[in-house]
């Protein structure tokens, strides 16, 4: 999995965007539009609801570019778009059966080409993993998919879902253990 650094993203881009180019438009898409889909459909678990969250994401920043302010960082505020929109939608139910087995499938791993007792073995965690996420809390998939899924720095991901550094570290920390708590042993399954 690949993440956008900071180092790859034009130092001018965020002003040629507020200036109306329509090159820094496509540059923008095509640095964060495959982070951005991965997340409305992880998110969402529907194929179809984050194909269209995605295009309105887009069509946000289209309308809003001239008017964001010279300051704001672009991945955390399409982040944050995409995920006021999952919101909006789903009125926080946004992790059916669907999505939590999606997420399993990209959490672990991925076992195309592997050996067959490999891939059964990655089968089965994917299923031990989906059962744990789907105890856990709408706030711990979040900064879960946000950090360890999208590569986020905590503070971006903090402003993501507009709360403190402090408290998207204090959910990530108790995702993590509930995941892990959740988890069982080997010898227990």
């Amino acid at each position: 999995m690949t993440h956008v650094g900071a180092a790859e993203i034009p130092s001018d881009l965020l002003a040629r965007l507020r200036a109306g180019d329509a090159a820094a438009f496509s540059a923008a898409y095509e640095l964060h539009a495959g982070p951005i889909f991965r997340f409305l459909m992880r998110l969402c678990g529907r194929r179809e609801l984050a194909e269209d969250l995605f295009q309105e994401t887009w069509l946000r920043l289209a309308r809003h570019a001239r008017r964001l302010r010279p300051d704001t960082e672009l991945r955390p505020w399409l982040y944050a778009v995409a995920r006021n929109l999952v919101r909006s939608h789903a009125r926080f139910a946004v992790a059916d059966a669907a999505g939590v087995a999606a997420l399993a499938r990209w959490w672990y791993l991925d076992a195309r080409g592997a050996e067959p007792e490999n891939a059964a073995v990655a089968a089965d965690e994917a299923a031990r993993l989906e059962r744990a996420l789907a105890r856990l809390p709408l706030a711990g998939r979040e900064v879960l998919l946000l950090v360890a899924g999208e590569g986020l720095a905590v503070d971006e991901a903090a402003r993501v879902l507009g709360v403190t550094p402090e408290a998207a570290r204090q959910r990530l920390h108790r995702a993590r253990a509930e995941l892990a708590k959740s988890l069982p042993k080997e010898d227990e399954s």
